[in-house]
């Protein structure tokens, strides 16, 4: 589609559909087990669960007791045990001799445009070891969202898994006998992408609402916990956060640095609201608390929430020397003062800030510069291991093998033993081998693929972050998130024509197919409805550049993640000194 004027965008489809469906489905499935039984859940699944179906429904099908997979059943439990788990060889071992069924649980809706498969390994198990498990249950989530809202007219993509989990899904729909042509679609386009299309953006510190609070505390299965240092009492406190929220639908996709006023704005027409009592006669004064008086006490709560969320957030970013390590990443995204930025990359090691960050700055070195020197390579490995322990040695095997955190000099050999494999197997037949040798080889190319988009904004004066101009405000000017613009760009050629260099330096594997069945009307209002899809984790930040995206270009993006990632999650993937 080639992005129109500025329209008001469309509105989302209606995403309840898909836990309605998980839930009855659940249902169904502890029907076929009259009596009661003990329901053995597996520790990922229990947020997810509740979303979907609560204690008090599971209780309502004869389900005694929740226990998680490895506890053992106390003593007089039912005669019946219930097992939910994902399909991963260590649960097994708590199980034997059972008689298996499916819950075909593949989508879990987190907010009106978030749906999220909770599938936080995804990243590790394909990236890095070559496991394709997963691509069975990305191709069904989109064979079950194309069956209620497609048929989808065109779908774009990049990344070898982006290809595979596109053909298996195709494969399953020229299978399956449901038929969606004729049927008025919801949604439009969709674009699959690989997270290793852009590890920079994922790497990079969160400086919108939502990705602060998600770094700072954070977010599992849409909710967060807040502790005593938000809530001001002794107390935790557990917030859903969506759009449900009027609060934090205003500021979660806004840079920090408006959140406070915003607060402080709204905590002062809050504060007049509530004084309009003062006038009122007795009729009105019922009317108030019958109509309003329970929606502003909500709102206070909220807003108190959030206030307490930015200080908690100040205080630990100002601990951290936040604003020093956001200034060493902006060096790093436009190139300049390497070795002031590795300097201080040294100096984060040598006082053990953090093992977590500091080998988020050391990926992001690298991967900004196209590996990093031999010499520079040794050196900050060594220091690491020096600070954070010897165990980590593994975790650096990881990040090289990965292409997170390599020498320059390296790429070269490993190319030379790829087109040595390549030669002996092919791209079907190869499967984990040469995905493992792509990860290897794989070099960022992240300079010129910058400069070919313009990443990096050219300024004249001050960045008006309360007013952007572009996506770049998600990281303060400084940077337009990759994913998002190879998105934009795609979509505003309908395809990838005048891109080749670009996907060139991306390593390929893109490719763009349309659905002959499906007009293309750009007046259509689907045709503004777009399903942007990301293998391997979505951050918060590429949510709200691809929102603003949205809003300016008067259409919808509505995201489709394997899980919420963060640069936190992502490095902790690859450790593997876990103690």
């Amino acid at each position: 589609m080639a992005f129109a004027g500025r329209r008001d965008a469309p509105e989302p489809p209606d995403f309840g559909i898909l836990k309605r469906l998980a839930r009855d489905q659940l249902v169904y499935l502890l029907e076929q087990l009259p009596g009661k039984k003990d329901l053995f859940i597996e520790a990922d699944l229990m947020s997810p669960l509740d979303r979907i179906a609560n204690v008090s429904i599971l209780k309502q099908h004869d389900v005694d007791k929740l226990y998680k997979v490895e506890t053992r059943p106390a003593p007089g439990a039912s005669d019946q045990f219930c097992f939910l788990v994902r399909p991963r060889v260590r649960t097994m071992r708590f199980i034997a001799d059972v008689t298996c069924d499916e819950w075909s649980f593949y989508l879990l809706p987190l907010d009106e445009d978030i749906i999220s498969m909770e599938l936080p390994e995804f990243f590790r198990d394909y990236f890095l070891e070559g496991d394709h498990r997963w691509i069975n249950p990305v191709a069904r989530a989109l064979q079950l969202l194309n069956s209620l809202y497609g048929p989808f007219g065109k779908t774009y993509g990049i990344g070898r898994c982006a290809k595979m989990s596109y053909e298996l899904w195709r494969d399953l729909e020229d299978e399956s006998e449901s038929e969606v042509q004729g049927r008025k679609p919801e949604i439009g386009h969709v674009f699959l992408m690989d997270r290793d299309m852009d590890y920079v953006t994922a790497l990079c510190s969160q400086v919108v609402y939502e990705g602060l609070v998600d770094d700072t505390f954070r977010i599992k299965c849409g909710s967060v916990d807040f502790g005593p240092d938000v809530t001001s009492s002794d107390k935790s406190i557990k917030v859903l956060l969506n759009s449900q929220d009027k609060v934090f639908s205003e500021i979660r996709n806004e840079h920090f640095s408006s959140v406070f006023g915003f607060l402080s704005q709204k905590s002062r027409n809050l504060q007049a609201q509530y004084d309009r009592r003062r006038g009122m006669d007795i009729k009105q004064m019922k009317d108030f608390v019958s109509q309003e008086l329970k929606g502003l006490k909500q709102e206070h709560r909220l807003l108190s929430l959030h206030i307490g969320a930015c200080e908690s957030i100040m205080k630990k970013k100002t601990k951290q020397d936040f604003q020093e390590t956001i200034k060493a990443e902006h060096s790093l995204l436009e190139g300049f003062d390497i070795r002031e930025s590795t300097s201080f990359i040294e100096e984060h090691i040598d006082r053990q800030v953090s093992p977590i960050e500091s080998l988020r700055l050391m990926c992001l070195l690298s991967i900004t510069e196209n590996g990093l020197v031999p010499k520079d390579y040794r050196s900050l490995k060594t220091q690491y291991l020096q600070s954070y322990g010897p165990e980590h040695l593994l975790t650096f095997h990881n990040l090289k093998r990965i292409g997170l955190l390599t020498e320059q000099s390296a790429g070269d050999t490993l190319t030379a033993v790829e087109s040595k494999v390549s030669k002996l197997v092919t791209d079907r037949a190869a499967g984990k081998i040469t995905d493992a040798f792509n990860s290897l080889a794989r070099k960022s190319n992240f300079r010129a693929i910058s400069k070919k988009l313009g990443l990096i904004p050219r300024l004249d004066g001050e960045y008006d972050l309360k007013m952007p101009r572009d996506m770049a405000y998600v990281f303060g000017g400084a940077y337009v998130p990759l994913s998002c613009k190879i998105i934009e760009q795609v979509l505003e050629r309908r395809g990838w024509q005048g891109l080749e260099e670009v996907v060139r330096l991306l390593n390929g594997n893109e490719f763009c197919v349309s659905d002959s069945a499906v007009e293309d009307n750009p007046a259509c209002e689907s045709q503004r409805v777009i399903l942007a899809v990301f293998l391997g984790g979505c951050t918060f930040s590429e949510i709200a550049a691809l929102r603003f995206l949205g809003k300016e270009r008067g259409c919808k993006f509505i995201f489709l993640t394997t899980a919420i990632t963060n640069s936190a999650r992502m490095m902790e993937a690859m450790i593997e000194a876990k103690g």
